[in-house]
């Protein structure tokens, strides 16, 4: 038995290491990770049988080190441990978590009680263990009229870019009309046209659009993170088009 642990801030990190060590000395040894690139070396150099993973790490996040490490190991157990419960983290674990694997969700704030037990309940009991508040999450993800569709989320990336309805269409290969149809219906799940309020003396309040970008960073289905990650897809599309990459 062994465990690789992947944190990047240093207190987390020793923290949990001392856990494991107090009252899971059978799960050593523990390979740590301060990055997710040296957490895929160190698994890929010693196959430990469970990872925790922070999930926002710098040069690769824990989603990515937990999609290649399940694809060389489905069998792997994994316990993802953060400060987040975004609705865009749990977006991707749904991608990439193989069938009928164990796996955890912990959010930093649970006891240490919590988490040891967790650890103990997803490696040793074979359950999976999600936060409540993820739980939540999910349910409103996969939930048909508030969770977003894979083109409803492409076309709200691309939005949040900055993209024309021109340029959507063109880089997802839609008429303006189809373009025009996903914006109304994210534009419904987000529930935009709520806060929208007509005044005589300005009309519309909102731009639709603007809008639309604000509630999903409220609602996490968009972050920092996500949309630098996007960026660099958006330039290697324009490159095609011999356009100048954004800064």
């Amino acid at each position: 038995m062994s465990t690789l642990l992947a944190e990047d801030d240093t207190l987390y990190r020793q923290h949990v290491h001392s856990l494991l060590m107090q009252h899971l000395p059978q799960f050593g040894p523990v390979y740590m990770a301060s990055n997710g690139r040296e957490a895929l070396e160190l698994y890929r150099q010693h196959r430990p049988n469970f990872l925790l993973l922070d999930i926002r790490m710098p040069e690769m996040s824990g989603i990515e080190v937990a999609r290649q490490v399940w694809s060389e190991q489905p069998s792997t157990r994994i316990i993802f441990w953060s400060h987040f419960a975004d609705e865009v983290y749990v977006r991707e674990l749904h991608k990439i978590v193989p069938p009928q694997t164990v796996y955890g969700y912990l959010l930093k704030n649970c006891s240490d009680e919590k988490l040891v037990s967790a650890i103990q309940a997803v490696v040793q009991d074979e359950q999976c263990v999600i936060d409540r508040e993820v739980r939540g999450v999910d349910s409103r993800s996969q939930n048909k009229i508030t969770g977003l569709s894979d083109a409803e989320y492409e076309v709200l990336i691309d939005i949040a870019l900055g993209l024309t309805d021109q340029a959507i269409a063109a880089r997802r290969f839609l008429s303006r009309r189809g373009v025009t149809n996903r914006l109304r219906n994210l534009y419904d799940k987000l529930e935009v046209s709520n806060d929208q309020i007509e005044s005589e003396e300005w009309g519309t309040t909102f731009s639709l659009r603007a809008r639309a970008i604000r509630l999903a960073f409220k609602r996490g289905l968009i972050n920092a993170q996500l949309l630098d990650e996007e960026e660099v897809h958006l330039d290697h599309w324009l490159s095609r088009y011999r356009l100048e990459p954004l800064d």
